[in-house]
């Protein structure tokens, strides 16, 4: 079946690559490239990449959203658009040749109480019709802090794995709604969690909190170190070491990782399969340059 993915806060991405930054200087772009982005539109582009069979729903507004929209077309995308009155919003990706990356992400529009009603209506009756649906990103302006909650339990209502990829408020809110699977990163982790860590048993111990808090599934990734998969109630601590690589770019890696485990969720293997897929198309997923997919360019 087709899975659904809700971006409710999608971007063009824009990556401008330089040589290095000079605070208080002019700093010469040597080249740019855009492309539909965000992360609930990263996790569409892996699944359809990796063979799965996504369903977007986005609210888009604006010329960047026109831009949105023809990209998705491009790329062959099935979309389903909530219009907005505002604008989408833009996120800048600086790469430079030697000194890693600095990312700079728009707040986003601000979604009337009507257009929040016609996201909940639409995703309603999408439910109907998936077998899983994912919340990635972050929440845009306008909509309730429990907005995530509020969709898992649709979801619920519907019959439908609930997978989540937020941080934050809108992570403390969605908490108790038991998602089928949450996946945080290792700072968004400790940010729920209050602490910093200090070591591989505190990361653990988090999320094992953070399991038991749900009641399902937590998948911390964690870059070059791997993942950790936890299911507190089901006895299960699982980790695995990602591949040695040099990055070459690690945006939207989180994203490539979470469709590798969705898509083997989709097709019923094991979490240990899950776990190790999803460490390795992460892996992949830095081999490349941003916006891109293996063989695509």
């Amino acid at each position: 079946m087709a899975v659904l993915v809700l971006a409710l806060n999608p971007s063009i991405d824009a990556e401008w690559r330089v040589d290095r930054v000079q605070w208080e200087e002019k700093n010469v772009i040597q080249s740019e490239c855009r492309w539909a982005g965000g992360k609930g539109v990263n996790v569409a582009r892996w699944l359809k990449h990796l063979e799965g069979r996504p369903r977007l729903l986005l609210p888009l507004g604006g010329a960047t959203g026109r831009e949105l929209t023809t990209d998705l077309r491009r790329r062959k995308l099935a979309a389903t658009v909530v219009p907005l009155r505002e604008s989408s919003r833009v996120n800048v990706i600086v790469t430079t040749a030697g000194c890693g990356q600095l990312r700079f992400n728009q707040p986003g529009p601000e979604l009337s109480r009507a257009e929040w009603q016609r996201i909940l209506r639409e995703t309603g009756e999408l439910l109907l019709k998936v077998s899983c649906v994912v919340l990635s990103g972050s929440l845009p302006r306008g909509v309730p802090v429990d907005a995530y909650a509020q969709l898992i339990r649709l979801a619920h209502g519907a019959g439908v794995k609930a997978i989540l990829d937020c941080d934050g408020e809108a992570l403390r809110a969605a908490v108790g709604a038991r998602p089928f699977l949450i996946k945080p990163n290792e700072h968004e982790l400790a940010e729920w969690a209050g602490r910093r860590f200090k070591s591989e048993a505190s990361l653990a111990r988090a999320a094992r909190a953070l399991s038991e808090a749900s009641r399902g599934w937590v998948l911390v990734s964690r870059g070059q170190e791997g993942g950790v998969l936890v299911h507190q109630r089901e006895g299960v601590l699982l980790h695995a070491r990602s591949p040695k690589v040099t990055p070459v770019s690690t945006v939207g890696a989180g994203d490539a990782m979470l469709a590798a485990v969705v898509r083997q969720i989709e097709l019923g293997a094991a979490p240990e399969e899950w776990l190790r897929y999803g460490v390795e198309i992460g892996a992949v997923a830095t081999q490349l340059t941003a916006g891109n997919l293996p063989n695509v360019e």
